[in-house]
Formats: structure tokens, C-alpha cells, sequence
């Protein structure tokens, strides 16, 4: 008899996991963070995928930052790696944000930046034009799915 019971709510919890989980898979970027850190990364002067002592990687090690690059909606994710990456490398923390709508992602933006205020790490954002796109909306990064034959 519990057991009936409960099978309606188990039911709803799942179909709700299902529905958030797919979700967020269906979000489709034009393009791959990778194709943000390489030019934000040549830009500082930076190492790409600086690997840690416990292996994990900080995506551009500059000579003040340790940096951390996500889409907009992972903005939590995102410091808690910069901060991680401060304390592995003994580098300032930074979190860029890479904003595809930079309207109705700045709000993002905005929660990071007063984190940042009370846990002490820096944080910026990009767009798109960071990758100097061609007239087709194509980054000069190869590997990119912007440049992916469909």
C-alpha cells in the first residue's frame, strides 16, 4: 500500500529529471568554447589547457589568471572551477563568461560579478565578436562546428 502511494510522486520526479535533463541537452552553441579560450587565450598570451598537479586543466593560464570559460547559463559552475584553479595554481581566479545573447544573458554576468566582490576572483565576458567571424558566420578555428560540413 506505500508503495502505491508513492509511485505517482516517483513518477513525477522522474518525468521532471527527464524533462530538465533534456532540456539542457538541447541547448546547440554555433560555436565551441574551445574556439572562445583559443582567442581570448593568443590574445593574453596565455597557455591553453594548462594541466594541475591533480590533473585537472585550467582552459588559459595567463600570467595573472588562472581562467575559467563557460557558456552564460553555467555561470556557478564556472567559479567554482576558477576557484579551484586559484588555489591549484596560486593565480587570481577569473571567470569569462561567453554570452551568445548578450540582452537576456547578462543577468548572468551580473551574478558572477557580485560573487566575485565577496569571494575575491575576476570575471569578464565575450561575445561572438571575440572570434572575428566571417561574412558567413564562420570563426577562422577549424575545428569549430561553425566550420563543420553538415
Amino acid at each position: 500500500m506505500i508503495i502505491k502511494k508513492y509511485i505517482p510522486l516517483i513518477f513525477l520526479v522522474f518525468i521532471t529529471v527527464t524533462n530538465y535533463c533534456s532540456a539542457y541537452e538541447a541547448i546547440v552553441h554555433k560555436h565551441n568554447e574551445s574556439s572562445y579560450n583559443h582567442a581570448w587565450c593568443s590574445m593574453h598570451k596565455g597557455i591553453e589547457e594548462f594541466q594541475n598537479n591533480d590533473f585537472t586543466r585550467v582552459d588559459c593560464l595567463t600570467d595573472c589568471n588562472a581562467v575559467e570559460f563557460d557558456f552564460a547559463p553555467k555561470w556557478a559552475e564556472a567559479i567554482g572551477q576558477a576557484l579551484h584553479y586559484q588555489r591549484m595554481t596560486g593565480k587570481r581566479g577569473k571567470v569569462v563568461l561567453i554570452l551568445e545573447n548578450p540582452q537576456k544573458e547578462m543577468v548572468y554576468y551580473y551574478r558572477v560579478l557580485e560573487l566575485a566582490k565577496i569571494y575575491d576572483f575576476d570575471v569578464e565576458y565575450v561575445t561572438s565578436k571575440i572570434l572575428d567571424l566571417d561574412n558567413l558566420g564562420r570563426c577562422p578555428y577549424l575545428d569549430c562546428k561553425c566550420n563543420k560540413v553538415k
